[in-house]
C-alpha cells in the first residue's frame, strides 16, 4: 500500500468522518468531536492519504506539562489492514510525540481488539492497566504505554 502521510487539516473532516464510519462499528467519533480534534483540541493528527481516500489516521492529546501523549485515536481502513500502514502510521505519530518532548505514549484498546493489541505489543506497547466496562457496549480495555526514546 502507497499512502502518503501528512498533517490532517480541516478539509479533512468528512473523509475522517468517512473512514470512522467504515472502520468502527461502534465508539465513533461524530463530525463535532473530529471537528474539535483538528481545530481546537491540544491535538496532533496525521492521515495516510492514497491520492484517492484515507486509509487511516491517528491523532495524539498532549497535556500542557506532562510529558506523556496519548494516542486517542487510530484508525486503519480495512481495506490497507494487514499492509504495513498501522505500523507506519504508529512510528510516525511516535516521531511527533517525541518532537512535543514526550518521554512516553499511553493508549487505550478494546480488549477483544486481538488484531490492535498485536500491533501494539510489537511495537513496544506493554500492559499497564485492565479497564472493567471500559466502551460504550460493554466491552473491557487495556490501557498500554511505551517509553518513547529520541535518537541521536
Amino acid at each position: 500500500m502507497t499512502a502518503t502521510l501528512r498533517q490532517a487539516q480541516p478539509q479533512d473532516l468528512d473523509a475522517l468522518h468517512r473512514l470512522e464510519q467504515v472502520a468502527f462499528s461502534g465508539d465513533r467519533f461524530s463530525r463535532r468531536q473530529l471537528w474539535h480534534l483538528l481545530n481546537r483540541a491540544h491535538a496532533e493528527t496525521l492521515v495516510a492519504d492514497d491520492g484517492e481516500r484515507l486509509m487511516g489516521y491517528g491523532t495524539l492529546l498532549f497535556r500542557r506539562g506532562s510529558r506523556r501523549a496519548r494516542l486517542y485515536s487510530f484508525c486503519v481502513h480495512p481495506d490497507a489492514r494487514g499492509s504495513g500502514l498501522g505500523r507506519q502510521l504508529l512510528e510516525a505519530l511516535e516521531r511527533v510525540a517525541i518532537l512535543h518532548n514526550a518521554e512516553a505514549l499511553g493508549l487505550e484498546v478494546r480488549a477483544d481488539n486481538r488484531i490492535a493489541l498485536g500491533l501494539y505489543r510489537r511495537m513496544g506497547f506493554r500492559l499497564e492497566r485492565w479497564l472493567d466496562d471500559y466502551y460504550e457496549d460493554g466491552c473491557a480495555g487495556w490501557q498500554m504505554s511505551k517509553p518513547l526514546v529520541a535518537s541521536a
